[in-house]
């Protein structure tokens, strides 16, 4: 079997293996195949295995011994990559980690995962998340919960959270995830990987199955973050099956570290250090304080208190996951509505009241108006400084269980990530070591919509920053 480094191997570091002929496709999907088959026992990542992936990375073999440029064409050829149980896929099942769906077959491939596959990858498998995405620890998945690999006691978070575990345990080089409020960037920061949260609309929803659809977005959960870039540039564009998404064509990310294009003023916003805990928030001064030194304005701004984020995403997310789960029938897919899990209850419940009648008004549209000034509020922020840089999260890693003793447990945990997501921003969390109890520290670059550029180029010098202290 393979060997990994210290910190297991990435798609570039696998594809440059392959190019010079050190390696196999055939080599790494079986070495990743041992290594889910040895620990997904204990940390329950995957929900399904691609049974053809041996057979695909034979052809992926093939294909690369004949044509020596293969790559240039199909950049992810013959590379393994873990999906989240909420895309589409032929061929694999699909079912968002729901007993509703567990018998469904989807008949058609989602853009993202055909994307990836007229790329060149290989489906590893489909990892657990919290069901229909309602979470924010990975246990509300009717298949049970997900572990965090650095410490099994912890959750991975939510709901991407057996994306991230996969990559942080060395499963995969790399996976899929979705945030609708913080499910790609919150359980990457307590997995510790990169997570990219693509401006809403970048990416292509189709087949994907929806939480609400003004909010959802596919991004990708990496080990580094020139790994990001090489999916994001894959993964987006626009898409005549989506209609929300951005019809101009998206600028292609920078795959080699490199530095902001000028000296950048970057906003610490103190209301987001005020709600996290003092270790977390010392780690990402530290950051702070060494992009001044390398000639970048660092300027203490305010935004709006992200308590208010917490209500508005409350109430628009409850509304439209009423109304998208009101597809799910027991007609066309799979068991009826007495199969919904507790969590999908409530959030179907609470959606429905504030659509109905005599509530409209005085919830939704409401909630709607304060999500335009949250937006006005970030515009406004971003006329002063070029990007934000804040903690992803308040706490590191919790203890299984800990969704229970709270019924705000998710929103509480993604309150540095929902105005952003609301704004519909794009967004990156970075690993930043770990804390004293052994758990990783996040950190985030939020950037105006659209500036994918100008966050990546300033992860790559933050990532820059951070191996030079190991």
């Amino acid at each position: 079997m393979i060997k990994f480094n210290e910190k297991g191997r990435g798609l570039l570091s696998w594809r440059r293996q392959l190019i010079k002929k050190q390696v196999s496709s055939l080599e790494i999907c079986s070495t990743y195949l041992k290594k889910i088959e040895q620990k997904n026992g204990p940390l329950n990542v995957y929900l399904t295995i691609n049974q053809q992936l041996l057979k695909e990375a034979k052809k992926a073999d093939q294909a690369i011994s004949k044509n020596p440029d293969a790559f240039k064409n199909q950049p992810l050829l013959g590379l393994p990559i873990a999906v989240k149980d909420n895309f589409c896929t032929l061929g694999l099942a699909t079912r968002a980690s729901s007993a509703v769906l567990k018998d469904y077959q989807p008949p058609y491939e989602s853009t993202v995962t055909q994307k990836l596959k007229n790329a060149g990858a290989l489906i590893l498998g489909k990892t657990n998340m919290d069901a229909w995405a309602h979470g924010s620890s990975t246990e509300t998945s009717d298949f049970g919960p997900t572990r965090n690999p650095h410490d099994t006691s912890r959750t991975p978070g939510g709901s991407s959270g057996g994306s991230t575990a996969a990559v942080a345990a060395d499963m995969a080089p790399a996976a899929i995830g979705s945030e609708t409020a913080g499910s790609i960037r919150q359980p990457a920061a307590w997995c510790g990987v990169i997570g990219l949260k693509p401006t809403y609309g970048r990416v292509s929803r189709w087949g994907i199955i929806a939480m609400a659809s003004s909010l959802d977005c596919p991004g990708p959960l990496t080990k580094t973050v020139a790994d990001a870039a090489l999916i994001y540039n894959l993964l987006a564009g626009p898409d005549d099956q989506d209609a929300t998404t951005i019809k101009s064509p998206a600028p292609k990310l920078p795959l080699k570290k490199t530095l902001p294009e000028k000296k950048l003023t970057i906003g610490l916003p103190k209301e987001y250090f005020s709600l996290t805990e003092k270790e977390t928030s010392q780690k990402v001064m530290a950051i702070a304080n060494q992009l001044k030194k390398s000639g970048h304005q660092i300027k203490e701004i305010s935004l709006l208190d992200p308590k208010i984020s917490i209500a508005v995403y409350t109430i628009l997310q409850r509304a439209e996951v009423s109304s998208n789960l009101a597809r799910y029938d027991g007609i066309r897919y799979g068991q009826n509505r007495t199969f919904f899990g507790l969590e999908a209850l409530r959030r179907i419940m609470l959606g429905t009241f504030v659509l109905s009648a005599g509530y409209f008004d005085q919830y939704y549209l409401k909630a709607q108006k304060a999500r335009t000034k949250i937006i006005n509020d970030f515009a406004s922020t971003f006329a002063k400084v070029d990007l934000i840089l804040a903690p992803t999260t308040p706490t590191t890693a919790l203890e299984v269980g800990a969704w229970k003793k709270s019924a705000m447990f998710g929103e509480m945990q993604d309150i540095l990530v929902e105005g952003s997501a609301l704004a519909g921003l794009p967004a990156v969390n970075l690993p930043y070591g770990l804390d004293q109890r052994g758990l990783p520290i996040g950190l985030q670059v939020i950037g105006p919509q659209r500036q994918e550029d100008q966050i990546i180029r300033l992860a790559y010098q933050i990532e820059t920053l951070i191996h030079e202290e190991d």
